[in-house]
């Protein structure tokens, strides 16, 4: 299939247990149902990726619309290119620290200049943007951390571990590096 180009998609607060989750083979199959080619699901947190010939804003709107109405509500979801995402992993300021202390909120925009500055119940947290990311490293895990960052309201996230193998498979998906 010509111009096929490498996407992750990643779920906003996707509930992987309890009431109203949503199984990956489900995700799966809606992504199949859209025409979406070569999906693969990455740990039950809602990352998917796959192949498609629409541009970025085609797959964000057709995947929200099955999600919505497969949940009955709106889910957000934030999409990468293939490189978009291995420009996110290559991007960490904070590679020198352990990928599951860290993490890259994913939004669908560049964040504001003042992101960091207008955090809320910062400690140890160090922070910094990238093109369409907020970079978070825990000092102290994320467990205990009261972290408010206005600016990520909309965005989700994803530690630096995932990041890199979500790179990695969609750089699988299409090796040319589309």
């Amino acid at each position: 299939m010509p111009n096929l180009k490498a996407y992750v998609a990643l779920l906003r607060a996707v509930n992987v247990g309890g009431t109203g989750k949503l199984p990956m083979s489900d995700l799966t199959a809606m992504c199949e149902e859209a025409g979406f080619a070569r999906v693969r699901t990455y740990i039950a947190s809602g990352n998917v990726v796959f192949a498609s010939t629409l541009d970025e804003e085609g797959v964000k709107t057709t995947l929200e619309k099955k999600l919505a109405a497969y949940a009955g509500k709106p889910v957000g979801v934030l999409v990468r290119t293939a490189s978009e995402m291995a420009a996110v992993r290559d991007g960490n300021p904070f590679a020198d620290r352990a990928g599951n202390r860290v993490v890259a909120i994913f939004l669908d925009r560049k964040p504001p200049s003042d992101a960091v500055e207008a955090v809320k119940n910062k400690r140890d947290e160090v922070l910094a943007l990238g093109a369409r990311e907020i970079y978070v490293a825990y000092t102290e895990g994320m467990a205990d951390s009261r972290l408010s960052i206005p600016a990520a309201k909309t965005g989700t996230a994803r530690n630096m571990n995932t990041v890199a193998k979500l790179a990695e498979l969609a750089r699988e998906l299409c090796p040319g590096g589309r």
